[in-house]
């Protein structure tokens, strides 16, 4: 029996959020450029994309590109950003015959000209499709988006437009980057960190979080199964008791 066929499709988790982590490493390992890592990674995008779309996951959020990786080497930048403009330009037809909506989230007013420019004619291009909610992390600090809601709400305040009396957290996530999506339920990492590297901090609340030491390059759908089902066997009781919980699955049930 394949892992695949181990998962409880009825228990699936319906937002998975992932840090793609390792490119460089992996890169390193083989006596290659970091780049080359990049190129790499995006043959794991393509056949986790697949694999949450086969599955009928309903988002998936991947972290692409964070604020601090700006300050990386100016030849590695350039290198993402050419890559990020090249793989959108190719796989968008993709993406609409597998009916998968992209969507973008985080300072692209940092991201170049034509790197935008792709993005916005590829989010235009799937907009209507009913499939997987693709969610490209681009430029992204989970530090940034808070504070850049934070400023939102003030500037809403001062208009007028908005008693601060009233902001509830319902009202305040209406103000993130991923207003209207549900929080993610399970988050990834790949490459044997342990941390979440200001990724979705407000929304990873409550996520289940699974680290593997697998480099994302490597990162296949076996992998992703295998994070699934780690996942199905927790047990998830957002500050209640197991007694609670089960008490609750008896009277549904």
């Amino acid at each position: 029996m394949s892992l695949k066929d181990k998962l409880d499709l009825q228990r699936l988790p319906k937002h998975i959020a992932i840090i793609m982590d390792g490119n460089g490493r992996w890169a390193k390992e083989r006596g290659q450029d970091r780049l080359y890592g990049h190129h790499e990674g995006v043959e794991s995008v393509r056949n986790i994309v697949e694999a949450c779309a086969e599955l009928g996951i309903g988002y998936l959020t991947l972290y692409a590109f964070s604020t601090e990786n700006w300050d990386r080497p100016v030849y590695e930048v350039n290198g993402i950003m050419e890559l990020l403009v090249n793989t959108i330009r190719r796989e968008v037809n993709t993406l609409s015959k597998n009916n998968i909506r992209l969507n973008v989230i985080g300072d692209l007013a940092m991201l170049p000209a034509q790197a935008r420019q792709e993005m916005e004619e590829a989010i235009a291009l799937t907009s209507h499709n009913t499939g997987l909610n693709l969610i490209m992390a681009l430029s992204y600090s989970a530090r940034w988006e808070i504070v850049n809601a934070a400023q939102k709400i003030a500037a809403d305040a001062q208009k007028g437009i908005l008693d601060p009396a009233t902001v509830t957290a319902e009202v305040f996530e209406k103000y993130l980057c991923t207003a209207g999506l549900p929080d993610p339920e399970l988050m990834i990492r790949t490459s044997g960190e342990c941390r979440i590297s200001n990724f979705l901090l407000y929304q990873l609340a409550y996520a289940e979080l699974y680290f593997t030491d697998t480099r994302w390059p490597d990162f296949r759908n076996e992998n992703l199964y295998e994070a699934i089902l780690n996942y199905q066997t927790r047990e998830r009781r957002f500050g209640k008791t197991s007694e609670q919980i089960q008490q609750n699955e008896e009277i549904i049930s």
